[in-house]
């Protein structure tokens, strides 16, 4: 979409699935459901239906270079010896690595530029809201990750309605909200706050983190402290009303 609005599809074919490598219309995908650039221009896809991860060219072609179609798993190796089960959010750092949720598998996997898959933080099938270093850390069906210019990471933890930050080092802390299955719409700093099944998650360059809180039809900006306000949307009030006050805005199911 350019910011003219001019919509083209830039690789796939509409209502066809698959999971063919191929140049723009050629290549296939199977419900992609998230999507990142690296600083030259590469796009990367999670494509969840297959399982894997996709590079898409600036000119539209399109490889995996992670996974194995079709294959679920949560093996650590390099390209399609990897493997991934449920994929989420995907983000790219200054460096050229990547980092996806790894939804079914409760886990953060970090991937290089050359296909290498290993797992960053939580523990394969063991939900939970722990925070630790590494694989001692725990995550309840995360969605949405971002990273941020001094390369640490964001994770909505949808399944316990909170929002965690993972250094490069693998530790893993939770920002803002406080495990629970429920959730709710409080603003408040840290555990004071809480959420409604955050989904969606970007970082700004001043280190602000910017959540769309689905079940509250809201959107929810996080300090670096901790600190948590609704930005856009009324909690609870659903609807699709634009506005000059973000607070007077409506929005339904936010993702």
């Amino acid at each position: 979409i350019t910011p003219e609005g001019v919509v083209t599809t830039w690789a796939g074919t509409a209502g066809v699935s698959g999971s063919t490598d191929g140049t723009g219309a050629a290549a296939r995908f199977t419900y992609p459901v998230a999507v990142t650039m690296d600083e030259s221009s590469n796009l990367y896809v999670a494509d969840s239906g297959n399982n894997t991860i996709r590079k898409i060219t600036p000119e539209g072609v399109v490889t995996t270079l992670a996974g194995t179609a079709r294959v679920t798993g949560d093996a650590n190796g390099t390209g399609a010896a990897a493997s991934f089960n449920a994929l989420g959010g995907i983000a790219s750092d200054s460096s050229g690595n990547l980092y996806v949720v790894d939804i079914g598998s409760n886990t953060v996997r970090k991937i290089t530029a050359a296909g290498v898959v290993t797992t960053l933080a939580g523990t394969v099938g063991v939900p939970g809201s722990t925070d630790a270093t590494g694989t001692a850390a725990s995550f309840n069906t995360p969605y949405g990750i971002a990273v941020d210019p001094s390369g640490d990471l964001y994770v909505t933890d949808t399944g316990n309605n909170a929002i965690r930050k993972i250094t490069a080092a693998g530790v893993v802390t939770t920002l803002a909200g406080t495990a629970s299955p429920t959730g709710g719409n409080a603003d408040g700093t840290g555990a004071a706050a809480s959420f409604g099944g955050p989904a969606g998650v970007t970082v700004d360059s001043s280190g602000n983190v910017y959540v769309t809180d689905m079940n509250s039809y809201t959107i929810r900006k996080i300090t670096a402290a901790g600190v948590v306000t609704t930005v856009a949307g009324a909690a609870g009030v659903p609807g699709s009303t634009d506005a000059t006050v973000g607070t007077d805005a409506r929005f339904y199911v936010p993702y």
